[in-house]
């Protein structure tokens, strides 16, 4: 099928000789250099703040799940009411649409004490260790009742090694308890908030500890396969637990998201998109202001093509849609330079970690990169769609020239 006559005469203008040499121009590189510019700008951005999100998010939802279930009388700190979760209440929640695991735990806040130092810290009881196994720096996962795992910072603070005896105290209503442990591993999240809190160790040791019986938890946390299904799941859980009364006719169940557990950093986490959003209309408005400096360029080189053509019947519409065409092309090369570089930095950091954060500020050691193809092409499309759309304006030029005035024009 052959192309439309003006497209033929912009890939002619775009591929000639003579258009390569006016497409080397200073003015258009500098156009084209924009376009790269803004559309790898805006690759690397989105790549980064969801590369930040998923890390972030995954590494909180390690420590306390993506969904909890706990005690109605819950009140915001470790030491949980205990709550009855029968077994087939606990196969019921993990076998759930999207649900990936259901796991109960035990929390008893404490305090770590050697020679030199003391630490307080969150004592949890869990039978689910993919995610510490995932971040294990040294040594093995505990097994048994007086064995724990540490995390590498907090372990360095109070000079641990893996191997060693550390003396824990938890207080109760009339006592203090103390219990003595085996280090046998540390993990390392980068999460500092986290690692330098919770001292891990098999649920039944923590049940023990308690006084609790075989049934009896905290809670119980859920993780689902993708946590855009976070709040399905979390209100269907609502929904099967919110019927479990207690003998005054009270809820025993409370469900609770990772957000509501974590307020601070999903708050955080949302003022990235903000930026996201601030940096991509920043980037889209220098490249548009790069767009039509190039078509003005591209018009006024073209001038005595645009007289000759008006002169020969061609009307304004036909005019414009060759300079329109021309200036796509450029528009096409620019976002296609920008995604090959785009995609190469995203992906030498995604592979080689070479930028580094500082944990304690950001919670991960590195940039983190994070390919979310939907994202990448809708905005793709936007970036050409919104460059086409600001070039209607500036061909307008192309309505005032008069081909009787530019006929002699140099």
């Amino acid at each position: 099928m052959p192309l439309r006559p003006e497209i033929q005469i912009a890939k002619r203008l775009y591929f000639s000789s003579e258009g390569e040499a006016r497409h080397a121009r200073p003015a258009i590189r500098v156009a084209l250099a924009g376009i790269i510019v803004g559309v790898t700008v805006m690759i690397l951005t989105v790549c980064i703040v969801v590369g930040f999100k998923q890390t972030v998010t995954a590494k909180v939802a390690g420590f306390g799940a993506h969904i909890q279930l706990v005690s109605f009388d819950n009140n915001n700190t470790y030491d949980l009411q205990p709550i009855e979760v029968s077994d087939s209440l606990l196969a019921r929640l993990g076998s759930y649409e999207h649900v990936r695991t259901a796991s109960p735990f035990v929390t008893k806040p404490g305090m770590l004490k050697t020679d030199s130092a003391f630490h307080g810290m969150v004592l949890k009881g869990t039978d689910y260790w993919d995610f510490f196994r995932a971040n294990m720096v040294s040594g093995e996962l505990p097994s048994s009742p007086n064995e724990v795992l540490l995390s590498r910072p907090l372990a360095s603070q109070m000079g641990i090694a893996v191997g060693d005896g550390v003396n824990a105290y938890f207080v109760d209503d009339t006592d203090v308890r103390a219990r003595r442990f085996k280090v046998v591993g540390l993990y390392e999240t980068g999460f500092g908030q986290f690692d330098n809190l919770f001292v891990l160790t098999p649920l039944a040791a923590a049940q023990r500890l308690q006084g609790w019986g075989e049934n009896t938890y905290s809670g119980v946390e859920i993780l689902v396969d993708d946590i855009r299904h976070l709040d399905e799941v979390a209100d269907r859980i609502y929904f099967a637990t919110v019927n479990h009364l207690d003998e005054d006719g009270y809820n025993v169940y409370y469900v609770q998201t990772l957000q509501e557990q974590n307020p601070a950093v999903f708050a955080w986490l949302d003022l990235l998109d903000m930026n996201v959003v601030v940096i991509i209309v920043l980037m889209l408005l220098v490249a548009g202001f790069n767009i039509v400096s190039g078509l003005i360029i591209l018009i006024l080189d073209g001038v005595q093509l645009i007289g000759t053509l008006k002169a020969l019947g061609a009307d304004n519409r036909f005019v414009r849609r060759i300079f329109i065409t021309q200036a796509s092309m450029l528009i096409g090369k620019g976002v296609l330079y920008g995604n090959i570089f785009g995609f190469a930095l995203a992906a030498v950091q995604y592979f080689g970690h070479l930028i580094p954060l500082d944990p304690t500020a950001y919670y991960v050691s590195y940039v983190p990169i994070a390919f979310p193809w939907g994202w990448l092409v809708a905005l793709n499309v936007l970036t050409i769609a919104v460059s086409v759309l600001i070039l209607l304006l500036p061909s307008m030029i192309i309505t005032k020239i008069s081909p009787a005035k530019v006929m002699h024009f140099e």
